[in-house]
């Protein structure tokens, strides 16, 4: 079987060819993903690197659907690669947790002892005295990395397991109260844009 044959047969035109755009989208939608997470973590450095591969990958999978205009199987791995790569990408946001957070518990009973444990972890903790709806409230602000999140409801859970939290994403944090962590050799080079430290006391 010679070279002309191969790329003439019905198997390249129908399978190789939409497989190969079906993962050059997944591809190009994810760092797409990942290129606006950065650019809304104000990360100015990784986001246009980023983006450079992403339309790289997306020019070749539109020339491929651009000389198979006849191919149906094309437009459905093109799709099929779009929808994919989007649940990646929101995927490997998930994982990455880039950023900070801020997390707001309010709670009825007495949260002393909540708030004396996230201290000892390191934890920056304002609390303060409220009103609800149904009487006197304890209200506590937390800002953290977005990574200790599910560690923090954790802990909420096991002092106060009725108690009402939210959390939300933040663009910018000027000094704060960290835990001290030691980071992955794949973390520490992002460690700069993010500046993430622990506070002198």
């Amino acid at each position: 079987m010679n070279v002309e044959s191969v790329f003439g047969s019905e198997i390249f035109t129908w399978i190789i060819i939409p497989l190969l755009i079906f993962l050059a989208r997944i591809a190009d939608v994810t760092l797409g993903t990942m290129r606006i997470v950065f650019i809304s973590k104000q990360l100015k450095y990784l986001a246009p690197l980023v983006g450079f591969f992403e339309v790289i990958i997306w020019l070749l999978a539109i020339r491929q659907i651009m000389q198979n205009l006849n191919n149906v199987a094309c437009y459905i791995a093109y799709g099929a690669g779009f929808a994919i790569g989007t649940l990646i990408g929101i995927h490997i946001e998930y994982k990455m947790a880039i950023g900070s957070s801020i997390i707001r518990i309010i709670t009825k009973k007495d949260a002393t002892e909540l708030i004396g444990h996230l201290r000892s972890k390191g934890y920056g903790v304002t609390s303060m005295d409220a009103e609800g709806s149904e009487g006197k409230v304890h209200v506590i602000y937390m800002t953290i990395r977005r990574q200790d999140f599910e560690n923090i409801a954790q802990i909420i859970r096991e002092f106060n397991p009725n108690a009402f939290y939210t959390m939300e994403d933040i663009q910018l944090v000027s000094k704060g109260v960290f835990p001290m962590k030691k980071h992955s050799f794949l973390i520490a080079p992002l460690r700069g844009p993010f500046k993430f430290w622990r506070k002198g006391k």
